[in-house]
Order: C-alpha cells, then sequence, then structure tokens
C-alpha cells in the first residue's frame, strides 16, 4: 500500500539532507500544478509498503508570506498528507516547535524529527526525547541526518504510525486560557453546524486560525459565505476580550501559542552551561564575514574567486566536450554520407541536430561547476550571510537584501534565477528583481562575447569580457532605481531572516545539487537550442536551390529587413541582424548563426568576423547582446513567475529599447570621441 508523506520544517534544520538520506536516488523534481515552484519528490521502501516523501519548501509557521511558504501552507491544509514529518533543529528546539504546534493543531499525523542532534550535543543541549514525545503525543526520533544516523528509526516509526492510524488525529487542544476560551467556543459552536471550511480542518483550529487572520482560512470563509457572520461573532465577542487582555487578538493567539512551546521547551531541554564558551566560535567567525568593513570586500572576493574557478575547471573540460561532438558530427557525416542520403539531410544531422545539442551540452562543465560551488555557499550557511551584507546595497537600489540571491544565479542561467525569486516576500521586490535580471550576464552570452573579444581586443580581451559584466549590473541598478521609483513605488521590505549555522558541506549533496540545477538546464534550454538551430538550418536552406546561408535564402530575406535598424548601432548589415533575430531563441544560437552564414567553424570566426565590424561596432554588437530580450526560455520563466502577458511583453519590450540604446550610445558616443 502506498503512503504520501510531508516533509515540512524551519529553513535550516537539515529538511533537505534528511529528505536525501530518505529516499536516496529515488527521487525527481519537477513543478507544482500551476506554478514553478519546486516540487522534490522521493520514494521508500521498508517492508512492504511504499511511502511518498514530498519536500515542501521551508516555513516558519502555517501562516503564509512568501510564494514557497503559501505552497507548504496549502499542501498541508488541503492536500491533507496520510502523515507529516516536522523535521526540528535539536540545536534551537524552541523556534522549530512553533510549526510543530500549528500542525498538531490541524489534526495531520505527525512525526517529529529531532534532526542536528550532534550540534545540539556541542552547545551542550541534551533533550529528554521520551518526556517530548510526551508532552507532544507524538513520535519523536532523533537524527542526524548528514550522518544518516537515525533514518531507519524514523522509517520504521513513520510506517508504523502510517499503519496504524485509522482516523485523523483530532486530539490535541492548545489551551489557549480562559479569556479566549470563550471566544473560540462560540467560533467553534458555529462552524460544527457547517460544512468544514477546509476539508479535515478541525472547527476549533478553524475558528484559532480566523481569529489570527489566517490567509487559507479566510479565503475559505469568504468562499462559504460564512465570513461575515464569523467576523460578527469576533465584532461581538472580541472586542471585550481585546479590552481585557489590553493587545489584539492576534497577537494574544501568538502568545498563547509561544508560551505552550516555551512550557514544552523548559520541560524536555537542559543546557550545560560550562560550554557556553564554545557558542562563540560562530560569532567569532561571523564578526568578521558580516562586519560593515570587511563583509562585503570578503563577499565580493569569494564571488570573484567562484567564477574564476567556474571558468579556470571548466574550460579544459569544453574542449574536450568541443572535441567530441565535432568528431561525432564528423564520423555521422561521413557514415550517413556513405550510405546514401543525400547532402540535405547529412547537412541536417550535422549541422542541426549534432551541431546544435553539442552547442549546449559544452557548457555542461560550467553549469555544473558554478551550481556546485553555489551549492557550497548555501551548504555552508555562507550565502545567508552574503545576501546579509548586501542588504545595504540592495536597499541603495530599492531592493531586498535576498535579491541579490536571484541575481548571482543570474550570471549561471536566467532560468533558475527566475524561479529562485519565490524567496522574496512582497511582490514589489520580486517583480521589480525579475525585470532587471534579464540584464544579468547568463553563461549563454560567454561564447559570444569570448568570441568578438578574442577577435578585437587581442590583449584586452579579459578587460573587455569583464567590463560586460560590470556593464549588466550598472544597468541593472539603473533600471531597479527607475522601477522603484515610478511603477513600483515604495520602500523594500527590511531584511529580517535568520544566519543559519555553519556546516562543512556534504559532498554527496553538493553533487547532488549541481546535477538537478545542471540537469535541468539542460532539459530547458537544449530543447529551445535544438528548435532554434533546426529553424535556423531551415530558412538557411530555403528556398530549394539557393546557397546555404546565402543572401538569397530566407534567412537572408529576414536579416535585411531588419538590418537597416541596426545601422546607428553600428553592425546593419543582414548578418548581424539574423544572429540577433535567432539569438532571442538562445543566445549560444548567436555564434552558430555566424559560422552558418559566415561559411566558418568558430576558428575561422575570429578572421571573418573583422570584415564585418569594427572594434567599436563589435562593442556596441556585444552590449546588444548582453542587454536585449533574454532567450525565449528565460522569456517563457518569466511569464511563468509573474503569470502575467501584460508584464512578459513589458519585459521584452524594455529590454530591447534599452540593448538597442545602450549600443548606440556606444557606437556613436565612440564616434564622437574619435574611436572608429
Amino acid at each position: 500500500m502506498g503512503y504520501t508523506v510531508a516533509l515540512t520544517g524551519n529553513p535550516n534544520t537539515g529538511k533537505t539532507s534528511l529528505f536525501n538520506a530518505l529516499t536516496g536516488s529515488n527521487q525527481h523534481v519537477g513543478n507544482w500544478p500551476g506554478v514553478t515552484v519546486e516540487r522534490k519528490e522521493g520514494r521508500f521502501r521498508i517492508g512492504d509498503g511504499e511511502v511518498k516523501v514530498v519536500d515542501l519548501p521551508g516555513i516558519y509557521s502555517l501562516g503564509a508570506a512568501s510564494l514557497d511558504e503559501e505552497i507548504a501552507a496549502d499542501f498541508l491544509l488541503r492536500s491533507r498528507p496520510d502523515l507529516a514529518i516536522v523535521v526540528a533543529d535539536g540545536s534551537n528546539l524552541e523556534r522549530s516547535l512553533y510549526l510543530a504546534v500549528q500542525m498538531l493543531e490541524t489534526g495531520t499525523p505527525l512525526v517529529l524529527a529531532l534532526n542536528m542532534m550532534d550540534m545540539a550535543a556541542e552547545k551542550g543541549i541534551t533533550i529528554d526525547v521520551e518526556k517530548l514525545s510526551s508532552l507532544l503525543g507524538i513520535p519523536v526520533v532523533p537524527t542526524v541526518a548528514r550522518r544518516k544516523e537515525g533514518i531507519e528509526d524514523l522509517k520504521k516509526r513513520v510506517l508504523q504510525e502510517l499503519k496504524n492510524r485509522t482516523a485523523p488525529l483530532n486530539s490535541f487542544s492548545l489551551p489557549y486560557g480562559e479569556r479566549l476560551a470563550p471566544l473560540f467556543d462560540s467560533m467553534e459552536a458555529f462552524l460544527s453546524s457547517k460544512p468544514e471550511l477546509i476539508p479535515g480542518l478541525p472547527a476549533r483550529t478553524a475558528a484559532v486560525k480566523f481569529t489570527e487572520g489566517d490567509p487559507a482560512v479566510l479565503a475559505s470563509a469568504e468562499a462559504a459565505g460564512l465570513r461575515s457572520e464569523l467576523e460578527a461573532i469576533l465584532s461581538r465577542e472580541g472586542a471585550s476580550v481585546e479590552a481585557s487582555l489590553g493587545y489584539d487578538l492576534q497577537t494574544a493567539v501568538i502568545e498563547r501559542r509561544w508560551g505552550f512551546v516555551s512550557g514544552v521547551t523548559a520541560e524536555s531541554v537542559t543546557r550545560d552551561l560550562s560550554l557556553k564558551t564554545r557558542l562563540s566560535l560562530s560569532d567569532r567567525i561571523d564578526r568578521v564575514v558580516t562586519s560593515r568593513t570587511l563583509g562585503l570586500p570578503l563577499f565580493f572576493l569569494v564571488t570573484w574567486a567562484i567564477f574564476r574557478l567556474t571558468y579556470a575547471l571548466g574550460d579544459p573540460l569544453v574542449e574536450i566536450f568541443e572535441g567530441l561532438f565535432e568528431s561525432l558530427g564528423e564520423r555521422s557525416a561521413e557514415f550517413l554520407a556513405g550510405a546514401g542520403l543525400s547532402g540535405v539531410l547529412v547537412s541536417f544531422i550535422q549541422d542541426g541536430l549534432i551541431g546544435g545539442v553539442g552547442s549546449v551540452v559544452v557548457f555542461f562543465p560550467h553549469i555544473f561547476i558554478l551550481f556546485a560551488f553555489i551549492a557550497v555557499l548555501e551548504d555552508s550557511g555562507y550565502m545567508a550571510r552574503g545576501a546579509f551584507v548586501m542588504d545595504r546595497l540592495m536597499h541603495l537600489m530599492g531592493l531586498h537584501g535576498k535579491s541579490f540571491i536571484p541575481m548571482l544565479m543570474g550570471f549561471g542561467c536566467n532560468v533558475p534565477s527566475m524561479m529562485a525569486t519565490r524567496i522574496l516576500e512582497r511582490p514589489r521586490d520580486r517583480m521589480i528583481t525579475l525585470l532587471i535580471l534579464p540584464f544579468m550576464s547568463c553563461s549563454a552570452r560567454l561564447p559570444v562575447f569570448v568570441l568578438f573579444s578574442g577577435a578585437f581586443f587581442g590583449a584586452h580581451a579579459g578587460t573587455a569580457v569583464f567590463s560586460l559584466y560590470i556593464l549588466g549590473i550598472m544597468v541593472a541598478i539603473g533600471a531597479a532605481k527607475i522601477l522603484g521609483s515610478t511603477l513600483f513605488k515604495g520602500e523594500s521590505s527590511q531584511l529580517v531572516m535568520e544566519l543559519p549555522p555553519y556546516h562543512i558541506p556534504s559532498t554527496g549533496m553538493v553533487l547532488r545539487h549541481a546535477w538537478e540545477r545542471g540537469f535541468l538546464f539542460l532539459q530547458k534550454a537544449g530543447t529551445f537550442i535544438l528548435l532554434s538551430v533546426v529553424a535556423v538550418w531551415a530558412l538557411a536552406s530555403l528556398p530549394w536551390g539557393v546557397e546555404y546561408g546565402s543572401e538569397e535564402s530566407l534567412v537572408g530575406s529576414i536579416g535585411k529587413v531588419l538590418a537597416p535598424l541596426f545601422e546607428p548601432a553600428g553592425f546593419g548589415f543582414w548578418q548581424a541582424a539574423v544572429a540577433l533575430f535567432f539569438g532571442f531563441l538562445a543566445k549560444e544560437v548567436v555564434v552558430g548563426t555566424f559560422g552558418a552564414l559566415l561559411g566558418a567553424g568558430e576558428a575561422g570566426l575570429t578572421a571573418a568576423l573583422p570584415t564585418l565590424f569594427t572594434p567599436l561596432s563589435a562593442y556596441a554588437f556585444l552590449v546588444m547582446t548582453l542587454l536585449y530580450v533574454p532567450c525565449v526560455a528565460a522569456v517563457a520563466a518569466f511569464r511563468r513567475e509573474t503569470g502575467s502577458w501584460k508584464w512578459t511583453f513589458f519585459m521584452i519590450a524594455y529590454t530591447t529599447l534599452v540593448g538597442y540604446g545602450g549600443a548606440v550610445l556606444v557606437y556613436q558616443g565612440g564616434r564622437l570621441l574619435g574611436l572608429g
């Protein structure tokens, strides 16, 4: 028999490590229906039972603030899994128990995984597991997920609870005190005679959550036509309760819940105060990495080192991949020609299919290595410090400190960086961040930068590429300031985030994370690359009889229509227009298109391009490539994240105008300065 178990808990409690330990390699990543928020599922078997584990985004409570939290709360309240594993940080138990208590109130069967017990021991914290289990009325299993300790016990206990479960657990009732109880009694009595607001949610809990303004319960009450009657009860009886308390009902509910949590913690946790000095190690590290003077330079140094290492380690592998695909294309062409296939089909397979897929796969090492470094930063706890020290700089842009994380990911690929904006709670911050992410120079633009810089700037090629990365950041800052003071007026929210404890990253987790992200990149980008290269091949071959990639072909006709538009930017010839046109499908195609149209491989392009460009017009072309509309995969991701075609078309239009304006400005400004 199969069961569904939700894995939930606060951020930084080792939830992902526990998910990996429970499911091993038997897991996959998808999206939640209707949104691009990542959904990880895995399975484990024990005895004759199979359990599906759904890893939910980290949340602090069931009161949703960000999109991630909304998804998690919705799954827990509405999808009603057979059981939920609440992952608690053993070294910071009180914080984790708040969510567990909320879950208990919903009547969902629970098992509490008391994770990170090794860190608790280092801090001199001892937890009486049996007493904690007795006080909460649920099984409690100590674990150290990173070392896979306690995992088998947890599996057995989960299966035991699932098999012994005969009905939803409704017996837990948190004592809210004699002042609040009559109010909740009245609301519970009213709701008990009505259909359940949310199926499976006890009427008492629905009353409490309505009082504290839970968005899901408020929406359900509105849909059921009960909201006005519940508000009438609140207004009639709640006013006197608030008057007697001296503060509002929401505060009272939260205070009582925290009071219960504090009581449970005090009963079950003891601390060895003699180990207090060891607690300052993390603080001493933070004094350096989060200091006002050293924090930011240190973070930039770490970021710079990551990019240097990404390319230093990735370039040799890229050369190997390029050689393999070139060899595969040549051998395939020889074989197919020998088998009697027409030249058109041989060209399609060699140039279109193998060349197209190869143009994506060769960049996989860079993507894999970059995401591995990002995983190290995240898993070690340093990424959160990075967001913390960047907060002041991001506020100058009118953004939240957390916005820097998607921007950093944008240097790898704009698609996952747009998905990463879901960590931002406020829609304003999220929309501004989404709109400036296309200016982050993704790795797909790098081949264009490297090719042109090598061809035109010689010994200064590295400086030229670096200047483009800086230009992208500067344009993003300017765009954020303008968007924040016009279309999205208002102050960005203050950064309130928990700094997780430092960890030594797990090699397995880092590799798994890098592979997952790299594979998604291949899946998404590979689809569009393949389609775009096939399109280029077809348009360059039609109408039949014309020379492949010539001015008389369809692609040449398209280029001649667009070329005059780019005359003010210094590259008003049809080959550049065609390359930019197909660059919308995928930025790597810009290089491939030049290669096809100029009849040269990448090495030959270095000699061929100077016949079309001057150094000034070449740099203007790079500025256009950097800033104009991102690839179609990123546009699709933007549409899914915003759910709006209006904002999607706005993004396409404004980035294209910024790119075009930047290229014209560079070219015309350079000419005025006598540079070309």
